[in-house]
């Protein structure tokens, strides 16, 4: 059962969903760098508001200059970030270590309708919030016409 579930939870923190994946052509998106395995599980929350698309990123212990936000051309939003082993001391005697490091990376296809020159990002209390505005829907002009006769 313990099996189970660990391959439940890797099979449903993948990055970027790609519906191609089982087709027998390759895929940009089923690629996956064995580097950034050690914060595989790093949960990110997509919430779509009337005005925007908001990204908030758990990333407790990590610094705003450990972590990069990035977009792609095509409407990709790329979060990655890096923590580094600390240095060892050799004067200091370590009974454990067992803080995380190594690097993660996160790719999500926004929707057409977003202004991806106004993506803003900020990071508080280990949180990143990364907020991708929608582009505004104009309403359709209606005008009402007169009925003769």
């Amino acid at each position: 059962m313990r099996a189970f579930i660990f391959i439940l939870e890797h099979h449903f923190s993948l990055d970027v969903w790609d519906p191609f994946k089982d087709f027998p052509f390759p895929s940009s998106l089923t690629t996956r760098s064995p580097e950034t395995s050690t914060f595989v599980n790093t949960r990110i929350d997509w919430n779509e508001t009337p005005e925007a698309h908001v990204f908030k990123a758990d990333l407790p212990g990590f610094k705003k200059e450990e972590v990069k936000v990035e977009v792609e051309d095509d409407r990709v939003l790329q979060i990655s970030g890096e923590r580094k082993i600390e240095k060892e001391d050799k004067n200091n005697t370590w009974h454990r270590v067992e803080l995380s490091s190594g690097k993660f990376s996160r790719r999500f296809r926004l929707p057409e309708n977003v202004k991806m020159d106004q993506v803003k990002a900020s990071m508080e209390n280990g949180v990143l919030i990364v907020t991708v505005p929608k582009v505004e829907v104009k309403k359709p002009d209606v005008k009402t016409i007169d009925i003769s006769g």
